[in-house]
């Protein structure tokens, strides 16, 4: 099961996560949301294409995280504040 940790609408950007250790290597993410998932050509595991992403990205990743069948997709919250200085919202 995917997990959307913290995130609502509203403005806010969104850090994306993936869980190598977990990824079952199905490239679905990178099948469903190209712009976002890419997949290693070494062990074709997910790769995320950048960390974070604005809140009109929203709906497509919380559609990448649910189809996810290994869940190893993880998007959370970030603060402006925090990412306006620099600091990992981690």
């Amino acid at each position: 099961m995917s997990q959307v940790a913290g995130v609502a609408g509203g403005g806010a950007r969104v850090g994306i996560r993936v869980d190598r250790d977990r990824c079952a290597g199905s490239g679905v993410c990178a099948l469903f949301e190209p712009r976002f998932f890419d997949q290693s050509e070494e062990d074709g595991l997910a790769l995320p294409r950048v960390h974070e992403a604005g809140p009109e990205a929203l709906p497509a990743l919380r559609a990448a995280a649910v189809r996810c069948p290994a869940g190893a997709i993880t998007l959370v919250s970030i603060d402006a504040r925090a990412s306006a200085v620099g600091d990992r919202a981690d």
